[in-house]
C-alpha cells in the first residue's frame, strides 16, 4: 500500500459525484494519509477517518481526532478543528477510499459476484470447487472465498459473521488475496451490501442471479421487498458479464437489469437457455443431472442431495462457462463438492432416526428443504427446530411459521441469533403462526437442549430437521458473537448418544 494525498481520495469520491463541498485549502489536500478507518479504536496519526451508519455518534469522532485522525469524510458538517469533507453518501465514500487505500486490488484477478436470497453460499462453494480443481491442474493458488460462513484468502482460512464484510475490510481481503497470488475470489454479496455501498466502485467479472423470494424485510433492513429486490439487481449495475436464472417468475425483470453488462448468460431447467440443464437425478446421498451448452452436451454428479442444491450446481455451471474453464474440472469439482451444514444427512445405528442439518432460514429455503425430505422420506414423521433472528427479517417469523406447522408433524422453536431481543418472545411470535396449521409444537429456548430432545426422542421412523445454522458455532446474543456449539456438532453428539441408548420420552 503506497500513501495517496487526500488530494487523490478527494478527486476519487468527486468523479462519482459524491462530494458536496469542495472548496478546502491546498496545503490541506497535499497531505499524506497513512491509514483508512472507520472505526475510531483503530485510527493512528495520518489517518482519514470516516464517519458512517445510524449508529454513528459525535463522541467517535472526538476519539479519532484524539487518536491522530487528519481529516474525517462525513454527511455531516462537525465543525471540528480538522477538516471535515461532507459527501452525500458515506457508506459510498467509505468504499471509495478503501479502494484506492489498498490500490484497486480486485482488478488483479477474476472477480464472481454471487447474489440470491437463497442458495449463495452453496453455490459459492460449488464454484471454489470447480476453480480449484483447475487451479490446481495449472499449478495456481486456491480460488478466494466469501462467504456468510468462512473466507479464505489463498493462504488463511477465517470464520466469518457477515455475508459482505464492511467495504475496507473487504478491499484489505483482497488486498491479501492478491498478495497470495490468487487467480480468483468468489463473494456473497448480500442485498444490504449493494444498498449500503459496501461493493460500490468495484467491477465484477460475473455476477450471478440466483432467485428471489421475500426476506430481509425490517427496519434495520429492507422496508419492502421493492427494495429488497431492486438493491439486488445493482449487482448487474458493476459486472461484466451476467448470469441469470430464468426459472423465476421475475425474470423478465431481472434480465432487463442485466442489460448493463456487456455479456449475458442464462441458465435453467425449466426452459431453453446457454446453460440447460435436465434429466434430474435426486437420490438420499447423490444427486445428478445433464448439461447443455454451446459446447457440450454431459452427464454431471453432484456429492449432495436436494433438487436445489442441482439449481445450485447449475448456476456454478453457468459461472465456469463464463470464465471459460475446461468442462472436465466442471464436473470433478461438482462431483467432489461438498459444503458443511448443507444438507448434511446423518442416520442412527437402528435406522429410525435420519437427521438433517441445513442452513434453510427463509420461505424458499423452507419450501425447498421440505419438498426434497418428503420426496426421500415419505413415510417418515417430520420433528423441525428452528428460530429466527432477533433484529432482521421480521417475516421469516410469519411465514417459517407456517411452513413448519402445515410440513412438520411436530415443531421445537429455539434460539436462533437473537441479539438483544428475547429468546421467548420470539419464539411465541413464531408460535402464533405455526398454530394456525399445527397444535404439535414446544418451546424450548436452548438450541442444544431443543436438538437433544429431538433427536432422542421416542419417535420412530422420523426425520428431524435442524435448521437456520448448520456449522456455524456462534450465536449472535446481545451485542456480540458468542461462542457456541454448531448443529452439525450437536447433531452427531445426540446421535451417537442416541445409538448408545439414551431416549426421552414421547414429544407428543
Amino acid at each position: 500500500m503506497t500513501g495517496h494525498s487526500i488530494s487523490e481520495y478527494l478527486r476519487l469520491i468527486e468523479k462519482h459525484n459524491l462530494l458536496l463541498v469542495k472548496d478546502y485549502p491546498e496545503i490541506m489536500k497535499k497531505r499524506v494519509v497513512r491509514k483508512v478507518a472507520y472505526n475510531s479504536k483503530e485510527v493512528i496519526k495520518g489517518t482519514l477517518f470516516v464517519c458512517k451508519g445510524v449508529g454513528f455518534q459525535e463522541k467517535y469522532l472526538d476519539e479519532a481526532i484524539a487518536r491522530g485522525a487528519i481529516a474525517y469524510i462525513s454527511e455531516r458538517d462537525y465543525q471540528k478543528e480538522i477538516p471535515g469533507f461532507i459527501v452525500s453518501n458515506a457508506f459510498q465514500a467509505l468504499s471509495l477510499v478503501a479502494n484506492l487505500y489498498y490500490g484497486f486490488p480486485w482488478k488483479k484477478f477474476k472477480l464472481i459476484g454471487i447474489t440470491g436470497t437463497k442458495g449463495k453460499t452453496t453455490t459459492a462453494n460449488y464454484v471454489k470447487y470447480i476453480l480449484d480443481e483447475y487451479l490446481r491442474d495449472v499449478d495456481k493458488t486456491k480460488a478466494g472465498l466469501v462467504t456468510t460462513d468462512l473466507t479464505f484468502d489463498g493462504k488463511k482460512t477465517a470464520s466469518s459473521h457477515l455475508t459482505t464484510p464492511e467495504s475496507l475490510d473487504l478491499q484489505k481481503f483482497f488486498y491479501n488475496a492478491a498478495k497470495n497470488g490468487t487467480q480468483y475470489v468468489v463473494v456473497e454479496v448480500s442485498s444490504q451490501a449493494l444498498k449500503y455501498g459496501r461493493v460500490y466502485g468495484v467491477n465484477f467479472d460475473v455476477a450471478v442471479f440466483l432467485n428471489i423470494s421475500e426476506d430481509h424485510i425490517s427496519p434495520v433492513e429492507h422496508l419492502d421487498f421493492e427494495d429488497y429486490f431492486s438493491s439486488k439487481l445493482n449487482l448487474f449495475q458493476q459486472a461484466t458479464t451476467a448470469c441469470v436464472n430464468l426459472d423465476l417468475e421475475e425474470s423478465p425483470r431481472v434480465l432487463a437489469s442485466a442489460q448493463a453488462a456487456a455479456n449475458i448468460v442464462t441458465f435453467a431447467f425449466g426452459q431453453e437457455a446457454d446453460i440447460f440443464g435436465y434429466a434430474l437425478e435426486e437420490g438420499s446421498t447423490r444427486s445428478g443431472f445433464r448439461v447443455k451448452t454451446a459446447g457440450f452436451d454431459r452427464q454431471f454428479s453432484l456429492n449432495m442431495p436436494g433438487t436445489f442444491n442441482l439449481k445450485n450446481a447449475l448456476a456454478a455451471v453457468a459461472v465456469a462457462y463464463s470464465l471459460q474453464i475446461p468442462q472436465e474440472y466442471l464436473y470433478s469439482g461438482l462431483n467432489k463438492a461438498k459444503v458443511a451444514g448443507r444438507m448434511d444427512r446423518f442416520i442412527s445405528r437402528d435406522k429410525d432416526k435420519v437427521v438433517i442439518v441445513d442452513y434453510a432460514h427463509n420461505k424458499l429455503s423452507f419450501n425447498e428443504l421440505y419438498d426434497s425430505v418428503q420426496k426421500q422420506y415419505p413415510t417418515r414423521k417430520i420433528i423441525t427446530v428452528f428460530g429466527c433472528p432477533g433484529e432482521k427479517a421480521i417475516t421469516r417469523r410469519r411465514d417459517l411459521g407456517l411452513i413448519s406447522g402445515l410440513k412438520s408433524d411436530k415443531i421445537i422453536l429455539t434460539m436462533e441469533d437473537p441479539g438483544e431481543k428475547n429468546v421467548r418472545l420470539i419464539c411465541e411470535e413464531i408460535a402464533q403462526y405455526v398454530k394456525q396449521n399445527n397444535h404439535n409444537y414446544e418451546i424450548i429456548e436452548d438450541r442444544t437442549e431443543a436438538i437433544k430432545r429431538a433427536i432422542l426422542s421416542q419417535e420412530l421412523e422420523t426425520v428431524v430437521l435442524i435448521t437456520g445454522k448448520g456449522n456455524e458455532r456462534y450465536q449472535r446474543i446481545g451485542t456480540g458473537n458468542i461462542k457456541y456449539p454448531s448443529d452439525v456438532d450437536n447433531a452427531t453428539r445426540f446421535l451417537a448418544e442416541y445409538d448408545l441408548g439414551g431416549k426421552l420420552t414421547n414429544l407428543n
